[in-house]
């Protein structure tokens, strides 16, 4: 995942924050706390906030 789909990926799920609860919305305001900071996420968290982007946004709504 390169820098720019990673800010995609994350732009697009601060839509959705009102439906994650209080653990996936911990991770995700990390990840874009990382994000805003132009840092890359590791393995781990790019797998997460893929595992989020495809449960939170429909997928006509995705690329």
């Amino acid at each position: 995942m390169t820098r720019t789909e990673q800010h995609k990926i994350v732009e697009a799920l601060v839509d959705y924050l009102h439906k994650m609860d209080g653990s996936e919305l911990d991770e995700f305001e990390m990840m874009r706390k990382r994000d805003r900071d132009d840092e890359d996420l590791d393995a781990l968290s790019r797998h997460t906030l893929t595992e989020l982007y495809v449960k939170y946004v429909p997928e006509r709504f995705r690329r």
